[in-house]
């Protein structure tokens, strides 16, 4: 093991993790603010944009579980740089593409960037997080959720001042390439090396974690997951096709939505230390399901598109705290392959993330896009009856280090 040289590297590496959380954010919301005027561009239906977004999530969840075993191998600091490099082009496919094929193509692209992009800076975040004596892992998550509002801000008003689509996303590409440079000398190097040169082979990372807490952190995860990449996918069109309002007015709710996610996810870390992570689960999944509530039958009333935003943001607010609790306890579960127990957790959570958008995009085609969110408040009630099993934050007593082992 390597022993920290100083207290100033693991601050550098904690800013350095926190601005990729950020361009994560940022890029993701350059697709998700976007999603109405792609629609439009591309011509395709609620149908199938659910049945590419479920594409869209397969191609994230390999791309997770090919990053989980090459972290164990290569460490997490050169998968991030990749993965934040190859997100940055694949952020543009989307907006060039102009028909069903080229949109399915580019989706394909996306995923894999951010899924394993998605493993990646968790791995280092966790990493980055042993070496502090108190929770930070919801502060990186904040940080992501400050990157989307950035990102879906300008989104709004570069629309509302009719800037071109492509002019914007490739601004915004290169603007991540360029930071990307300043920061990626200063991310956490991985102790990668000691079990390799010890001559043995990797252990069975199943073997090493209690599988039992895995699963249902797993469940929980798939669950979270869920709701909110159901409000990713589908916030902005809700508002904009239940209430014929314009295609700014739908990134206004997404921009809700990032903003409590932000402002909420810059409190949780203590929170979680008085009450517990439980605790912030089961309370968070209570108020999301209220919020979607609200989103829910907002429908029903003439111009109350700004009902349905507020029950975006209130839906925002309960979602902030859960993922981090999850992915902090998963990364504690093992010293050994933590790469691997991060894929396959993140990796559950994902296919929440694929299933959720998915089905409410082929529920409304039977329904209406607000009365398929419904699915969203049964995924925050399975998490509720979860949240008790999410147990306390592991021991990371005698980690000393920002090294893997």
């Amino acid at each position: 093991m390597t022993n920290r040289t100083d207290d100033a590297q693991p601050r550098r590496a904690r800013i350095a993790v926190t601005v990729v959380f950020a361009l994560n954010g940022f890029l993701a919301a350059m697709w998700v603010a976007h999603i109405p005027v792609i629609t439009d561009r591309t011509g395709v239906s609620h149908e199938t944009l659910g049945g590419l977004l479920l594409l869209l999530g397969g191609s994230a969840f390999v791309g997770m579980q090919l990053c989980g075993p090459l972290i164990d191998r290569f460490g997490s600091r050169p998968l991030t740089i990749i993965a934040v490099s190859v997100l940055a082009v694949a952020v543009l496919g989307p907006v060039l593409a102009t028909g069903t094929v080229s949109l399915a193509l580019a989706m394909v692209a996306f995923g894999f960037a951010n899924g394993g992009l998605d493993v990646s800076m968790n791995s280092q975040a966790v990493v980055v997080e042993q070496a502090y004596p108190r929770p930070i892992m919801s502060a990186f998550h904040a940080y992501f959720s400050v990157g989307s509002m950035i990102g879906s801000a300008i989104v709004a008003l570069t629309l509302w001042v009719d800037v071109g689509v492509v002019a914007t996303v490739v601004g915004a590409a290169i603007f991540a390439v360029v930071v990307l440079a300043l920061v990626a000398p200063q991310l956490s190097v991985d102790d990668v090396a000691a079990t390799q040169l010890s001559g043995q082979t990797q252990p069975r990372w199943w073997h090493r974690v209690d599988r039992s807490r895995l699963v249902l952190l797993a469940i929980v995860a798939f669950a979270l997951m869920l709701a909110e990449g159901t409000a990713y996918d589908w916030s902005a069109l809700q508002v904009v096709e239940t209430f014929n309002v314009p295609d700014a007015s739908g990134a206004i709710a997404f921009f809700a939505f990032s903003a409590a996610m932000t402002v909420t996810r810059f409190v949780i870390d203590p929170i979680a230390a008085a009450i517990g992570p439980a605790a912030v689960v089961r309370i968070g999944a209570a108020i999301g399901a209220i919020g979607m509530a609200i989103v829910v039958v907002s429908a029903n009333f003439d111009d109350a598109q700004w009902i349905a935003t507020a029950g975006w943001l209130i839906f925002g607010i309960g979602l902030a705290g859960g993922i981090p609790q999850i992915f902090t306890a998963a990364g504690n579960l093992s010293p050994v392959a933590s790469g691997q127990v991060i894929s396959a957790v993140v990796g559950c959570g994902y296919l929440g993330m694929l299933a959720g958008p998915a089905v409410v995009g082929l529920l409304s085609h039977l329904t209406s896009l607000s009365s398929a969110l419904v699915v969203v408040i049964v995924a925050l009630g399975v998490a509720l009856a979860f949240a008790g099993q999410v147990n306390k934050r592991a021991s990371t007593t005698g980690s000393s280090s920002i090294q893997l082992s």
